[in-house]
């Protein structure tokens, strides 16, 4: 009797084997456990987080808001009105900077400047891009501290004292302060209410846990502090896409720190439907590719912020994993096949959800303390919880290759 082996046969098949075995473990790392890690480390980094006590409760330090605006006629008054309302005791000097507008922007911020007796000035900036007015008013401003605000962004009456408040009670290493920006659309639609509790929760958890490690990696543009002569160092925002991400960035590999300040809060108008949250989400994801392809996580000197900007290069991977395996696995487990996503695919649930409660615990003390109320929005909560990021990941995934491709960007 002879047993013959088929060699070449064989050899197939463990490659075979092989290549499968390495295709689920890439699968499934992107689905369960990558996920499960990263929601683990936020959820222990908010149970330890502690917001130090403010040294200097009511600064006087003299600021310069900056308020770059292109066809903002609509809503530059408001914006301008709640400036006004601010209990902040120094100097408040306003620029604003009328980005190539075809409307009467420039008229009606001075007209509010007067009506509100406000320290205004307004500039004209002639080359399009935000980066081009932001660049254009670091030219005129005078003081320490400037702060940058979007111009449908509204202030609660305490934001300016919180964030100065935060800057002058840390280290001196810190360089700027990202104030906490929420949902004020928030009741237009259910995109609206999807996305006030991705700002409520998600957004703020992840700034939150950054924060703790001193390396929030971004202050972003909407409503945030900066030093000015740190902000001249570098030679001012840079043209991208994502400017304010890739600013932050400069200033981290320059072993300087970002804070974040959970009390200071202001209020913006979100994407009100799928196409613009769309371009605004791509938009991020191309600024996120940005900031990777000009500082890399490793040449940050300080060893939180390369483990941050780490778990940042991983979301690629992850958001394709997501769009191209989970989701097409959810449909196949609804049919009975649980090839990709099975039962044991819900566990990482459970810690999303402690996330969320652990965070919703801090909001609802800050609110509390700054007289605000939580609306009600428990549809919103819900599908928040389970269908956001099927929206999310795909959108990433677009705005990757946008910016692998190099097309054009769609600012607005």
């Amino acid at each position: 009797m002879s047993t013959e082996f088929n060699l070449p046969y064989i050899k197939v098949e463990i490659k075979y084997l092989i290549s499968h075995f390495i295709a689920a473990i890439f699968i499934i790392a992107g689905i369960a456990y990558v996920p499960g890690y990263i929601n683990a480390f936020i959820l222990v980094s908010l149970l330890l987080d502690k917001q130090p006590k403010f040294k200097v409760k009511y600064p006087k330090a003299p600021i310069t808001i900056v308020i770059a605006c292109h066809n903002e006629e609509s809503r530059i008054r408001e914006t301008l009105s709640y400036v006004a309302k601010q209990d902040y005791a120094g100097n408040i000097k306003i620029i604003v900077v009328d980005n190539c507008s075809s409307d009467k922007t420039a008229d009606m911020a001075r007209q509010a400047g007067e009506d509100y007796h406000l320290d205004l000035d307004v500039i004209f900036e002639g080359n399009p891009g935000k980066f081009n007015a932001l660049n254009k008013a670091l030219n005129y401003v005078k003081t320490e501290y400037l702060i940058t605000l979007d111009a449908d962004t509204l202030l609660h009456r305490e934001a300016l004292r919180y964030l100065v408040s935060r800057m002058n009670s840390a280290p001196k290493e810190v360089c700027a302060v990202a104030g906490a920006v929420l949902v004020r659309n928030s009741r237009t639609n259910f995109v609206t209410k999807l996305q006030e509790w991705d700002y409520f929760i998600g957004i703020s958890s992840i700034k939150r846990m950054q924060g703790l490690y001193q390396g929030t990696l971004v202050a972003q543009g909407a409503y945030s502090l900066y030093k000015t002569d740190e902000l001249r160092a570098i030679g001012g925002w840079p043209n991208a896409i994502g400017e304010d991400i890739v600013i932050t960035w400069d200033f981290l590999r320059k072993n300087l720190r970002v804070y974040f300040e959970p009390m200071s809060i202001a209020f913006t108008d979100v994407p009100e439907n799928l196409k613009h949250l769309a371009r605004q989400r791509s938009r991020w994801a191309r600024g996120m590719i940005e900031a990777l392809n000009m500082v890399k996580p490793w040449q940050h000197p300080i060893r939180y912020v390369r483990y941050l900007t780490g778990i940042n290069l991983v979301m690629p991977y992850l958001d394709i994993v997501y769009t191209f395996c989970w989701m097409p696995g959810l449909v196949l487990a609804l049919l009975g096949k649980f090839w990709i996503v099975g039962p044991m695919t819900l566990l990482v649930i459970p810690l999303a959800i402690m996330q969320n409660m652990v965070l919703l615990k801090y909001q609802k003390e800050i609110f509390q303390r700054l007289g605000l109320k939580i609306r009600e929005n428990y549809l919103g909560y819900i599908a928040y919880i389970l269908f956001y990021q099927m929206i999310m990941s795909p959108i990433s995934v677009i705005g990757y290759i946008q910016e692998l491709m190099g097309l054009d960007r769609v600012w607005k």
